[in-house]
């Protein structure tokens, strides 16, 4: 068999190398555009962007509350240990809250908002009883009088009593509520104030005009009805309003309405720490309350509530506003709506789920 090249057969067009042509260049091969991604895809991609950005910030600053807290350079709570039975984390626990309207201007004891709050870990659940400041209180052992005066007098005991006003206020409503009370923590007017200015204001909804002005304290409330975002001093005077030396006189507000009010406040704040906003703000809220604020939380039980509630849902909080009737210069309790109070702080420490709580 010869072996010329002129024997050998014609390469096939699809041999590498082949032109269809002798002698001809070789095919380039055709250049594909490379395809950009979709809309959907680039904003697929931003928002998983922002949610790594968003969990490293809340992470990041819930470290740095710690750090905080660790280091002393917040001088909040009780320097003793934490039982691990008894961390906020796995234990339900009960917490009176009482907002005294001391002030700079003003320097009083008398607690104008009074709270009790469970707490269940389990269920990532509370319930928040409030009570009118005027409530007329009839309990054994105690002088009958206005539950707000009780702190104040207690206060004036302590040296002679021996017991700290505080631990006297966790007894008494304890006995009051039929509940044990673990902690009690007493926060002043300045400490709203400021808490609310941290956050960058609160946002209600006005449900009337509110005009008062008192020269000796310094007050000067005026409120306009509708939608608002108010600042620490405005939102102050919100929940304090009861009624009206201005000409005209705007419609007057008495306990039930203040507690509504406090309701309707507390819930805007919930919905502003729980945003990444909030969240990055939460080391400057409680830098503006430290020193107006006093606790017998201990420091680790403080860091034990942030980890087990800072995410829990309003849906999970049931507000009991106690109500009754007044009649000049108390507020008569109504047995019924106390009751149902009593049965949803236990209910909250035996893991029942709670019932809807409808926001103001």
């Amino acid at each position: 068999m010869s072996t010329k090249n002129g024997s050998l057969p014609p390469r096939s067009r699809g041999q590498r190398g082949g032109s269809g042509r002798p002698g001809g260049p070789a095919p380039k091969n055709p250049v594909r555009k490379k395809k950009k991604p979709g809309f959907m895809s680039r904003l697929g991609r931003m928002m998983l962007t922002l949610v790594l950005i968003s969990a490293l910030v809340v992470i990041g600053y819930f470290l740095y509350l710690y750090y905080k807290l660790d280091s002393g350079v917040l001088d909040t709570g009780v320097n003793q240990p934490v039982a691990a039975g008894n961390s906020a984390k796995v234990k339900p626990l009960t917490m009176l809250l009482l907002g005294t309207d001391y002030r700079p201007e003003h320097k009083s004891y008398l607690t104008d908002v009074i709270m009790v709050v469970t707490l269940n870990p389990q269920t990532k659940s509370a319930t928040i009883v409030s009570l009118p400041r005027d409530t007329y209180m009839e309990l054994e052992g105690y002088k009958r009088t206005k539950i707000n005066e009780y702190y104040t007098r207690f206060k004036g005991k302590e040296d002679t009593s021996g017991i700290s006003a505080e631990d006297e206020m966790k007894t008494m409503m304890g006995k009051y509520l039929d509940v044990k009370i673990d902690y009690v923590t007493i926060l002043n007017f300045q400490a709203f104030r400021k808490a609310v200015d941290e956050l960058g204001g609160v946002k209600v909804n006005i449900s009337e005009d509110m005009c008062y002005t008192d020269s000796v304290d310094g007050t000067d409330i005026n409120l306009k009805q509708g939608p608002a975002k108010l600042d620490g001093d405005n939102a102050l005077d919100y929940v304090r309003y009861r009624k009206s030396n201005c000409d005209p006189k705007t419609k007057p507000s008495d306990d039930f309405d203040r507690n509504r009010r406090q309701s309707e406040v507390l819930h805007s704040l919930m919905d502003q720490m729980q945003s990444l906003g909030g969240v990055v703000k939460i080391g400057g809220v409680l830098d503006a309350i430290n020193d107006n604020m006093q606790t017998d939380l201990e420091k680790d039980q403080i860091k034990n509530m942030i980890a087990a509630y800072w995410q829990m849902s309003k849906n999970n909080v049931e507000f009991r506003p106690v109500t009754g009737t007044w009649r000049s210069p108390y507020v008569y309790i109504n047995e019924e709506e106390l009751d149902a109070a009593k049965r949803s702080l236990k209910d909250r420490l035996s893991g029942a789920a709670p019932a809807a709580s409808a926001a103001p």
